[in-house]
């Protein structure tokens, strides 16, 4: 398996939220997705506490690293150290509109400077084996969509990129918060289909707004593939379908198996002086739809966070929303039975 057949469906790098917990949480749901660390700066690469920054289990390949910069020399030296960390890809991006990333001369703002980006990821290429790809936006502010993206891509493929993720949004760098830039510009999904359509060497991934695997599958007919973000946090049952529908391998994978496993990570996270709720806070949404999981949530929030929580407050949980699935299960039965 290549790390590109893994693009076929990723989960995007959010900030606070795609953390190694979480990344942990959703290899228990999905086998093959690609996995994406959170953006981490050249600056916190090179000079913070990369032990805790970088650290991520064996059970998350394939995972990639985002980088967040603009100094060639600084995202080669930061990209040697992500590949000596054993991560399957580094990644620069190109699409964060946050008002720090902006001040750091880094993220979207770069769409405005494609032959810095350019001379950016010729240097990772050059510094690193893995995988080096780029995670853009299809324009910022007043530019042309067309233009900026398609000269982006030119560039960096010239200088050895075969795959990039497009954010199918504009970035408005003045005006929008990041929150707003996330929902407010209109999605042009067609702009990025024809990107694939006319540049077939390069692999193209789609993000932004996507939804549901139903979304995911009709997406793939136009590009390579498919990076949920807020969707695959907020509802992570939807990885758990992932494998047998996108991959085409396997079944479905039980979401309570999928904590039974996790609580395994957990048991030995809490060993280590991890406090739960920086695990169970990712596991809020598992059963979203599904009865009980109001109590799930509110047994995981107020219990979670007390002093010594452990792993009486998952099994409690779990508890709750497992009894409450077995009386639908019994409701349905004499329901058939009466009929």
């Amino acid at each position: 398996m290549t790390i590109f057949q893994s693009n076929r469906l990723s989960v995007a790098p959010m900030m606070d939220w795609t953390d190694r917990h979480c990344r942990v949480l959703h290899r228990m749901l999905t086998r093959r997705a690609l996995l994406y660390t959170e953006m981490l700066t050249t600056g916190a690469v090179l000079h913070g506490d990369r032990e805790r920054l970088l650290a991520f289990s064996d059970v998350e390949h394939p995972v990639a690293l985002q980088l967040g910069g603009s100094e060639p020399a600084e995202l080669a030296e930061a990209a040697r150290i992500g590949e000596a960390r054993g991560y399957d890809e580094i990644n620069l991006n190109v699409g964060c509109p946050s008002d720090r990333v902006q001040s750091g001369r880094f993220g979207a703002c770069l769409m405005r400077e494609p032959e810095l980006v350019a001379e950016c990821v010729a240097a990772m290429g050059a510094a690193v084996k893995v995988p080096v790809t780029v995670k853009c936006r299809i324009g910022v502010d007043d530019q042309d969509p067309e233009e900026s993206l398609f000269g982006l891509v030119d560039l960096c493929a010239k200088a050895g990129v075969t795959q990039f993720t497009v954010h199918a949004r504009k970035a408005w760098l003045k005006g929008l918060s990041p929150k707003e830039n996330r929902d407010v510009p209109p999605l042009d999904y067609p702009l990025v289909w024809r990107l694939k359509r006319e540049r077939p060497d390069l692999t193209i991934v789609i993000n932004g707004g996507i939804g549901s695997l139903d979304e995911a599958e009709e997406h793939l007919k136009h590009v390579d593939g498919v990076m949920l973000g807020r969707a695959a946090y907020h509802t992570p049952a939807i990885l758990a379908e992932a494998d047998a529908r996108i991959f085409g391998e396997g079944g479905a994978v039980d979401p309570f198996a999928a904590v039974a496993a996790y609580r395994d990570y957990v048991a030995a996270e809490l060993a280590r002086g991890t406090h739960l709720a920086a695990m169970t806070r990712h596991m809020l949404g598992l059963f979203h739809g599904r009865p009980g999981a109001r109590t799930w949530r509110r047994i995981l929030t107020v219990e979670g966070v007390k002093p010594g929580a452990g792993l009486a407050v998952i099994d409690e949980a779990l508890s709750a929303i497992s009894g409450l699935e077995a009386q639908r299960v019994a409701r349905g039965l004499e329901a058939g039975e009466a009929a």
